[in-house]
């Protein structure tokens, strides 16, 4: 079993910046890829950034990219989320992610291949 525990949700205004964390409990993490998924209201939960902890690739949907940074500490078993330049349409429930790719055809964009989820963290951008 893998435990999630998001944290550093908050309110902020337009063009402010936050820093979200989940850490890792459980089991070893380096076959892992960890994604970071986002739930508002009335709309399906959707990707949002992933790090493959082994290697430390990453991956950024269109909409966040080039201001939110995805990055993992392997000593704290933590995984980040800075986002930065937010918007009011980034509002919503950040869900962390943990799916296990021993054998490497994880689609990390793909909710389903996601194994475990934490209980997820409020963001919510004032204009």
């Amino acid at each position: 079993q893998v435990q999630l525990v998001e944290s550093g949700g908050g309110l902020v205004q337009a063009g402010g910046s936050l820093r979200l964390s989940c850490a890792v409990s459980g089991r070893t993490l380096s076959n892992y890829v960890m994604g970071w998924f986002r739930q508002a209201p009335g709309k399906e939960r959707e990707f949002v950034a992933a790090i493959r902890w082994s290697g430390g690739k990453t991956y950024y949907a269109d909409s966040v990219k080039g201001r939110f940074t995805i990055s993992r500490d392997n000593a704290k078993n933590t995984v980040y989320l800075r986002m930065n330049s937010l918007k009011p349409r980034d509002t919503a429930v950040y869900y962390c992610g943990a799916a296990d790719d021993a054998i490497g055809l994880v689609i990390v964009t793909a909710l389903g291949a996601y194994d475990y989820w934490g209980q997820g963290t409020q963001v919510t951008v004032s204009s």
